[in-house]
């Protein structure tokens, strides 16, 4: 790279290195106290699971202990099942006063087996045992009534010394006014998280709540029987979690109940893995202090810093950040320094949050589903990663470059007995005999001197189609010959192929056109002088039609189709890699018996012929100036089949040439050209995976409807990248468009609703074209007859009822999960945006069906200034 490169480089790693700086900045809070009041106390370790009946041994419980010695005065428990019965045995040997917990379900035949083993606790251990808890959120969960539970307690106070409560939250404690004469102590939870009640809020709102129940109760002590905050999970409502969050709200708790003179017990002393598969929905591992592995997981007395190892993940994000400059900033010395800015910015910012979530899902106890449904979203975010780079080199180098490298080749102005021969095939198909008959007239005007015209007409059955177009040929000289085969295989190319047969032996140039284009007089005069060059092979001219003012639909279609030949094409073209089209196209006749004729295998044989010769290692030039306008589809249904044609043919391209364009078999390709075929296909093959995508959603979404206590709305990190890519893409095609093209806003959203209209039509296309059989050859039919709105409407019922299932989705998820988690809101939001291709196909297809007016509003001049193309270099 070039010094001033570099200093872009530097200029943006500046920026980052210090934004993760700025992000993870230390905080000053209160510092923590030697000791706190007390730890809600669970010693499960990574390998336990009370669910499945694994529990901590005798010698786990006593290091636990062992370690929170001289930390705190107490600890809480929730069962005295099993070896936890031991639990205020061994605290004693530590100094640590007990809350013992007695656990209260459904199940009455348990629940009185551990009352009888929490009293027998409780007495066997007067010394330390200094409060006594029976059930746990009980009456929250309904898991008993408030009779049955006030049963309990007035058993257990009858049976032990200690005072007997209940834990519940505050509401519980204001909803059962009559729990509180039989308890001698109010065991309150507070867990502002819960509640969506923000960080900066949280002690206030406890010193509210602590407040509201003394002067409902001012006789009863109250003690809080949990206070804490998770260190990651779901963001709920605006309860944000993560390490900083949690250190911040503990050591400011800490403070304000010094203050207060509030007992408490922090939950919790120890994170608890097992809880991934619990119901508090992936927060309930990461309430402990210490992590599973008995470290402190953030500092109690040092300023706080939300990621203490904050440089090596910078460090990290800019070495991958600065790959992907790299490779970005290859063969880029034409692009200016915003180009260069806009993608340095891009590479940083992407590097920065794949490596942020790769550091936030590894922080988290996974379990083996959990991993490898962690890997399959890897996988994916890594392939929106490659399209969002694709794209955004697409956008720099179509926006921000200095100038066109490759334009028309310098030539020689040619007399009339120097240009070459040219033979004009013209295959068609059923077409309708007065369009084709236009199509002749246009070129009986062509300005060119040594010139045959060949129009093949194979397997059209009515003669009443072809034989007025072989008459009107008769008329017109010896220069226009017709031929009628039928049977004649190989579709198209096979047309052409037969056409090439009977090409006079003079011609060296063989040019193509569509049975519905009007040439302009000057195509063949002003472009065949670029074969000058030996090893020119193609010389393409772009797609263009003349009937996109007919109607609303018409219009929106020919601004989607611009985008692909005054932008995509222009970037491909830099770099010796355009799509040849079956239209508008010359090619070096003895290229073209050189490489095998037009491949009958592929319905898509214009892409395949210019692959095949680029790999022989000839040029082609793009002219990016309209010289001939056909017919666009008339109807959504035959816009939807000429797609379906164009990207199932792609995927069939891709799968016979991919050694080629790996670059494990030998060709004349370059790495640039490689990069425009794979990176060009990229797109659909993204439209292809969304598909796939779509359908998981949906069942997702399904399981969290009918389970939502079980099926979690999927992790934001995730949920947010098709948001991402999705808005990225709209801001490209809508400054594209306008700086490239001079489309003005209005314009450019209907073409990007056409566009996304076919979404659904290239999924399964791409789909299809990887794992399915060949496919026969899709005519576009021109000048279709009219049709009526309900018909058209049919031609979108699939994308209608997948429409339908996306709305019904997100409401189904709204109603049943509820908007609590900031992630089921995004989850909500995803389910929406992945509707609106759908919805825009049932958009379409209405559009198509309206009655077609002179001039549509939507194409009135104001909206349409369009840029002329830049000069070409001669």
């Amino acid at each position: 790279m070039k010094p001033s490169h570099w200093m872009v480089v530097g200029a943006v790693t500046l920026i980052t290195f210090s934004l993760w700086a700025w992000f993870n900045r230390p905080l000053e809070e209160p510092l923590w106290p030697d000791r706190v009041m007390g730890f809600a106390f669970a010693p499960y370790r990574a390998e336990h699971d009370p669910q499945k009946g694994l529990h901590p041994n005798v010698e786990q419980i006593d290091q636990d202990l062992a370690l929170l010695s001289g930390k705190t005065y107490a600890v809480r428990t929730y069962t005295v099942e099993g070896v936890l019965a031991e639990i205020p045995r061994l605290a004693r040997a530590h100094d640590i006063n007990v809350m013992v917990g007695g656990w209260i379900d459904t199940d009455e035949a348990k629940n009185d087996a551990e009352i009888e083993r929490l009293i027998q606790t409780v007495n066997a251990n007067p010394h330390n045992v200094v409060r006594v808890i029976v059930g746990n959120e009980a009456l929250l969960h309904d898991r008993i009534g408030v009779d049955k539970l006030i049963q309990h307690l007035d058993r257990v106070r009858a049976a032990v010394k200690a005072p007997v409560s209940t834990a519940e939250p505050w509401h519980i404690w204001l909803k059962y006014p009559q729990l509180v004469a039989h308890t001698d102590f109010i065991a309150v939870h507070m867990l502002p998280y819960w509640e969506g009640i923000s960080l900066d809020k949280a002690i206030d709102y406890i010193v509210f709540r602590m407040n509201e129940l003394r002067e409902a109760y001012p006789h009863t002590p109250i003690v809080i029987g949990e206070v804490g905050w998770p260190s990651a999970g779901r963001t709920r409502i605006n309860a944000e979690t993560g390490l900083a969050q949690q250190a911040t709200f503990l050591r400011r708790f800490l403070a304000r109940a010094n203050q207060e003179r509030y007992i408490y017990y922090v939950i919790e002393a120890f994170d608890q893995p097992w809880k991934s598969n619990s119901l508090e929905r992936g927060v309930g591992s990461y309430w402990g202090v210490y992590n599973a592995d008995r470290q402190a997981k953030f500092p109690f007395h040092a300023p706080i810093v939300g990621i203490p190892q904050w440089y090596v993940l910078a460090t990290a994000s800019l070495l991958v950040g600065l790959l992907s400059i790299t490779l970005l900033f290859l063969d880029s010395h034409g692009m200016r320094k915003r180009g260069r800015l806009f993608l340095a910015t891009m590479s940083y910012a992407v590097a920065s949050v794949a490596v942020y979530v790769v550091y936030n899902y590894s922080q988290q106890y996974l379990t083996r589903g959990a991993m490898v449904f962690g890997l399959l979203l890897g996988v994916g975010m890594i392939g929106v990663i490659v399209v969002l780079f694709t794209e955004a080199h697409e956008w720099a180098e179509a926006a921000w470059v200095k100038a066109r490298r490759r334009g028309l080749e310098p030539t020689v102005p040619l007399e009339d007995d120097q240009l070459p021969w040219v033979s004009l095939h013209i295959p068609a198909y059923n077409e309708p005999p007065e369009m084709m008959i236009r199509t002749l007239e246009a070129l009986t005007q062509l300005d060119y001197p040594h010139l045959e015209v060949l129009v093949i007409d194979n397997n059209t059955k009515d003669p009443a189609v072809w034989e007025p177009v072989r008459d009107y040929c008769a008329t017109l000289g010896e220069r226009f010959r017709f031929f009628h085969e039928d049977p004649l295989a190989g579709f198209k190319a096979g047309a052409l192929n037969f056409a090439l047969k009977q090409t006079d032996p003079r011609a060296e140039i063989i040019a193509v056109i569509d049975s519905d284009y009007i040439v302009d007089s000057n195509w063949l005069r002003d472009l065949i002088p670029q074969f000058q060059n030996p090893k020119m092979a193609i010389v393409q001219a772009p797609q263009d039609y003349h009937d996109h003012e007919e109607s609303l639909f018409k219009s929106m279609c020919h601004a989607e189709y611009r985008g692909f030949f005054y932008i995509g094409m222009i970037t491909r073209n830099e770099r010796n890699a355009i799509i040849q089209h079956g239209t508008m196209t010359m090619v070096r006749r003895s290229v073209l018996e050189e490489v095998g004729g037009w491949a009958e295998w592929c319905i898509t044989e214009d892409a395949e012929l210019g692959l095949r010769i680029f790999e022989r290692g000839f040029q082609a030039s793009y002219v990016p100036r309209s010289y001939g306008r056909g017919v666009m589809p008339d109807t959504f249904i035959d816009y939807k089949k000429q797609r379906f044609r164009w990207a199932y043919g792609a995927v069939r391209i891709l799968r016979a040439h991919a050694g080629v364009l790996f670059g494990w078999r030998p060709s004349s390709l370059n790495w640039g050209q490689r990069y425009h075929f794979l990176a060009g296909w990229m797109p659909w093959v993204a439209d292809g995976f969304n598909l796939i995508f779509n359908v998981v959603a949906l069942l997702w979404s399904a399981a969290m409807i009918l389970w939502p206590t079980y099926a979690d709305s999927p992790s934001v990190i995730f949920s947010m990248l098709p948001l991402i890519l999705f808005a990225f893409k709209i801001l490209k095609h809508i400054h594209l468009y306008y700086t490239n093209m001079g489309i003005r806003l209005l314009k450019s959203l209907s073409a990007a609703v056409a566009g996304l209209s076919l979404t659904h039509t290239i999924s399964v296309a791409i789909i299809q074209g990887f794992f399915g059989g060949e496919k026969p050859f899709f005519r576009t039919p021109k000048q279709a007859s009219g049709h009526r709105f309900w018909r058209a409407i049919a031609a979108a019922r699939t994308e209608t009822l997948f429409m339908i299932a996306f709305w019904a989705a997100a409401w189904g998820v709204k109603v049943r999960v509820g908007f609590d988690f900031f992630d089921t809101r995004v989850w909500v939001g995803v389910l929406l945006v992945q509707s609106l291709p759908y919805a825009i196909s049932l958009l379409m297809a209405a559009i198509s069906g309206l009655p077609a007016s002179p001039r549509p509003a939507l194409m009135a001049k104001g909206d349409l200034v369009e840029k002329p193309c830049p000069p070409l270099p001669l």
